[in-house]
């Protein structure tokens, strides 16, 4: 076996293992039935108080409501939300801004499919949403400051849009006046204003805190071990990603409340929590130092992220006010960056780039770009393919290079092979001395396949994760990147009146579609540039290759596939150029005839007696 094969062989068994693991240990998510809402009963625990680690200053715990409030929370007074891509409601209980769907997204491709809900109130399957509040200090009765389940008046306003904020008051009755101005822009953030008047006689003490709550789990998580899903969070840099399952296995404390992390002191960051494709995040100003903690009851399964700033001492006859925002919808790069931009320290950070984020990031940023210039995510994805590969030409050129000149000296090493006959060691100073003469590095062309392996995983992480592939269209059936083909043989890809079979499942991935097809035919033909081993086990492994990897990612985003296929295909152009101005003719039509001459010949061997080869 000359050397040129093995290298070759080493190369795309060493992907193929790399892949097969992958496929393994991250396979594609299915798609789940919704769980039946659970029934929630009155006797219900309250939520209880946010961990003593918060309240060190001396100021009482912040309360949450349990499901006792449910009726009064859905039968109090709202006041709409209307923006360009928001619409909703926030309830005068708490101030809660519990009631956001996104109007640029709906939960399917399908015609009249409704919008994602982002935000949900208390006493609704899967609840998730806002509070702002003040804890008291001490000294303070803790119904003296604005909670939970204040019920605040309308001030100002009536619906919360771009350029017409609202603003809540509440008077406590001993003296100190509570207001809350309410904004929000364009997008997603929310910007509020938390004011304290103090018109009584003595100091009050007070800590403004913000908090976003999930009562258990949501129901649409994908438990993909590729995707976190969970709580986010940036605390002067450094960025932490604390899954569900990690929240509600944390140590508890005396309060029945789990804390999975607590930091203090924090002068930039945020907290919150993200799945898929949406975030809801809490957003102190920089410069205001605070606290910020993930907890979990466990008696009412809620989740809560917390931030709490100092304790403030109000004079008699002064105010003080603190601000903040809330980051609540989708996770649009360009919206991130911009948000960034105008002081959210790494707010892109809260997509989920991986391990492999210095190749996902540039990855997406160019991807992004091209697809602003041609708005086609398939046609972006093919043209990315061709700025990569003219990145890695260098290495290919020499990588193809050595290959041809591997091929010339084809009869030199047979020469060597029978001079040697039976001592390995001679065989193998013999090659190794002709190697460095003519300067060959037989190694060579594992490396561009190498490389390849880390560029695979990043793009496909990039597919998987951003939402700007999500519901991205190519062309014709492909109206979703993120998801995989959705044609099939078994209806010769819509030419017969039937639908395929639904992705993820079994049929799908036996009845391939057009793109996986494509895929296996690519590889084959770019394997027979290149005659096939005369060794029985490697022409079997060569033989099988390309249809494995066409079944195995057939289920992957059918974004990667196109990737892919583009790949091979301008792979195979390159190695067939390169190959032809090095003086080596690459044979395609007489390997391709010769593969099927040799499946005749072993297919007449099996039939003759004996299994011997007629002659």
């Amino acid at each position: 076996m000359d050397e040129q094969n093995k290298n070759l062989i080493l190369a795309t068994a060493l992907s193929f293992v790399v892949i097969l693991v992958w496929f393994l240990l991250f396979p594609p998510p299915e798609q789940e039935t919704l769980a039946t809402p659970p029934t929630e009963t009155a006797q219900t625990p309250a939520d209880p108080s946010v961990p003593a680690a918060l309240d060190s200053t001396g100021t009482a715990p912040i309360a949450d409501t349990g499901a006792s409030q449910d009726v009064s929370i859905a039968e109090a007074a709202r006041v709409s939300i209307e923006t360009p891509r928001l619409t909703g409601s926030l309830s005068l209980i708490g101030g809660r801004i519990d009631d956001l769907r996104l109007k640029d997204y709906r939960t399917t491709l399908d015609d009249g499919a409704p919008i994602v809900t982002m935000l949900s109130p208390q006493g609704t399957n899967d609840a998730y949403y806002a509070l702002q509040g003040w804890a008291a200090g001490n000294g303070i009765d803790p119904s003296a400051v604005p909670g939970p389940d204040t019920e605040w008046t309308l001030a100002a306003g009536d619906t919360l849009s771009v350029g017409s904020p609202i603003s809540l008051t509440w008077d406590n009755g001993l003296g100190q006046i509570f207001s809350r101005m309410i904004s929000v822009d364009a997008d997603y953030m929310f910007t509020l204003v938390q004011s304290v008047a103090n018109n009584g006689e003595s100091p009050i003490n007070v800590a403004p805190y913000g908090m976003i709550v999930q009562h258990s789990q949501p129901d649409d998580l994908e438990n993909f071990f590729i995707l976190h899903e969970g709580a986010v969070a940036m605390a002067d840099g450094e960025l932490s990603e604390t899954d569900w399952d990690d929240i509600a296995e944390s140590e508890m404390n005396a309060t029945w409340a789990r804390q999975a992390i607590v930091r203090e002191d924090v002068t930039t960051g945020w907290i919150g929590f993200t799945d898929h494709f949406w975030q809801a995040i809490l957003i102190p100003q920089p410069g205001q130092v605070f606290d910020q903690a993930l907890t979990y009851d466990a008696r009412a399964d809620v989740y809560r992220a917390v931030t709490r700033l100092p304790t403030q001492t109000v004079a008699a006859g002064a105010q003080a006010s603190v601000t903040t925002q809330l980051f609540a919808g989708a996770k649009e790069w360009a919206i991130l960056r911009d948000y960034e931009s105008a002081g959210v320290t790494n707010f892109i950070d809260s997509i989920d780039w991986g391990w492999f984020f210095f190749l996902t990031k540039p990855i997406f940023w160019l991807l992004h770009e091209i697809n602003k210039l041609i708005g086609n995510m398939g046609i972006a994805i093919i043209a990315l393919t061709l700025i990569i590969k003219a990145i890695l030409f260098p290495l290919a050129y020499k990588s193809y290079v050595s290959m041809a000149k591997m091929k010339e000296l084809q009869p030199q090493m047979e020469e060597l092979k029978k001079s040697a006959g039976d001592d390995r060691q001679k065989m193998q100073q013999g090659m190794m001395e002709l190697y460095k003469r003519e300067k060959v590095n037989p190694a060579a062309g594992c490396l561009p396949i190498l490389l390849q392996i880390p560029i695979f995983f990043s793009l496909y992480k990039v597919i998987f994760v951003t939402i700007e592939l999500r519901h991205a269209p190519f062309f014709g059936p492909f109206q979703d990147l993120s998801a995989p083909d959705p044609t099939s043989i078994l209806n010769l890809w819509g030419l017969l009146p039937f639908a395929a079979p639904d992705p993820g499942s079994l049929m799908a991935l036996i009845f391939i579609g057009i793109l996986p097809l494509l895929l296996g035919i690519s590889m084959w033909i770019q394997q027979k540039l290149n005659p096939a081993p005369t060794d029985p086990t490697q022409q079997m492994i060569f033989a099988w290759m390309p249809w494995v990897f066409m079944f195995m990612l057939g289920s992957f985003a059918s974004g990667l596939v196109v990737y892919w296929i583009a790949n091979n295909t301008i792979t195979f152009t390159q190695q067939y150029l390169i190959m032809r101005s090095q003086g080596y003719k690459p044979d395609l039509l007489g390997n391709i005839k010769g593969g099927f001459k040799r499946k005749s010949a072993a297919a007449n061997d099996s039939k003759s007696p004996g299994g011997k080869t007629k002659k």
